[in-house]
């Protein structure tokens, strides 16, 4: 099989990692990549926005297969013009990314298919939003409706703080993903991040993380796009799956069809678990980002017949094993993210991977021959383990042997299951 991945970051190394021992694969292309992908396949400087110029390269090395990795290609319906070229697309329509690409969108379907979520209203001006944070108080959680990079979301604490993410979101800080604002309640308990294909009939269970979104310790500052993750996630028991799968995705799968956008790729549903059980926080419509690099880690089956099913509708056909062993991923990210940084600062060096351990390249290029970081997030360094403490132990052990003085990391990715491990 031919195939063709879209993306640059970290998820799509963790991706190209895992296609790429694919006793299928015949010939391997990423668009546009990056360092550490060109490790496992053929980089192409294609303009992905450019729909027209990737069908062309497809029809040109006659590409079986593309798998879209980002969001923003999906919501703009780079999926949609493949696939009416004749082309197999791993990804949702641009019509069934809306899950992602618009919250009051989820919010509504949740609303219409008794899906359970926090209760919410949707505002296009500021001053009616701004009322209605006062009359239901904090903590409240204010969101840019459209995509913002994981940053366009608010947990205020405070009225204030929600008076003034409000007014941030209206003065462009998110530009057109801020037009509209979704202002919801506040879910008390503990996140989990859930991962399901669907072939828009049946649906295919993959695994649990947790993310840890804020930028620093303790779960302090800022939301940032991921600061590191692990899997499995010990609060999604089997009977918590069970209810996901009963209470929320299926219900979503039948949902969207019904709608008339019947959804194909992964369902990737931000949870948090409360006492009533679990409740939707969001749901993107790609892989998570780091979630995916321990995903792809524990994934003991050949990943692109799977991807292939989900995009040929005939996903009842597979299944997906599973390692038993936890994976963490720490993401080393530039000084100053998620706010400004600087660019192209040297990383004098990585180390090796082996068969536990693994360094993913998220925002890394090649400038006159020396490797720099051109993004926020910037390396995923990964480690396997008997469980989260091992795990961790090993993935901090590996940080510390990068060599690139404008990174930090967070130093206490996976705290919660490691506190549940030592109790």
């Amino acid at each position: 099989m031919k195939v063709l991945l879209i993306g640059s970051g970290g998820r799509e190394h963790a991706l190209a990692w895992k296609i790429a021992q694919s006793p299928l694969l015949e010939e391997f292309y990423a668009a546009p990549g990056n360092p550490g992908i060109a490790d496992h396949a053929t980089l192409v400087s294609l303009n992905v926005e450019d729909h027209a110029a990737v069908i062309a390269f497809a029809k040109e090395k006659a590409i079986d297969f593309v798998v879209i990795g980002p969001e923003a290609p999906l919501v703009a319906g780079l999926a949609d013009d493949l696939r009416a070229a004749g082309i197999a697309t791993f990804g949702p329509s641009k019509a069934a990314a809306q899950l992602e690409g618009s919250k009051g969108f989820t919010k509504d379907l949740c609303a219409r298919y008794d899906i359970p979520t926090g209760a919410y209203q949707r505002f296009k001006t500021a001053e009616p939003a701004k009322q209605y944070v006062r009359e239901q108080g904090a903590p409240i959680v204010i969101k840019a409706d459209g995509l913002a990079a994981g940053k366009g979301v608010t947990v205020a604490m405070t009225e204030t703080e929600a008076l003034a993410a409000i007014d941030e979101c209206f003065d462009g800080a998110f530009g057109a993903a801020g037009a509209e604002v979704v202002v919801e309640a506040f879910l008390d308990g503990e996140e989990a991040s859930f991962f399901c294909l669907s072939d828009g009939k049946t649906a295919l269970a993959l695994a649990t993380a947790q993310d840890h979104k804020r930028v620093g310790d303790g779960d302090t500052g800022p939301n940032t796009g991921g600061m590191g993750a692990y899997s499995p996630a010990p609060v999604m028991t089997s009977a918590m799956v069970e209810r996901t799968m009963k209470e929320i995705i299926e219900p979503t799968i039948s949902g969207m069809a019904k709608d008339g956008n019947p959804f194909s790729g992964v369902f990737f549903a931000g949870l948090m678990i409360t006492a009533k059980g679990p409740e939707l926080i969001e749901y993107n419509v790609r892989f998570g980002d780091p979630e995916c690099q321990v995903l792809m880690m524990r994934l003991k089956s050949d990943l692109l017949p799977i991807l292939y099913a989900t995009a040929t509708g005939t996903l009842d056909k597979v299944e997906a094993e599973w390692r038993d062993d936890a994976a963490l991923t720490v993401v080393l990210a530039s000084k100053g993210y998620p706010g400004a940084y600087d660019k192209n600062t040297p990383i004098a060096h990585i180390p090796d991977a082996s068969e536990e351990a693994k360094v993913f390249h998220a925002g890394t290029a090649l400038k006159d021959g020396r490797l720099v970081a051109t993004g926020g997030r910037v390396l995923n360094v990964t480690a396997f383990g008997k469980n989260v403490t091992e795990a961790q132990t090993r993935a901090y052990a590996l940080t510390d042997k990068v060599e690139w003085e404008n990174g930090f990391c967070r130093r206490d990715i996976g705290w919660q299951a490691v506190a549940r491990e030592k109790a």
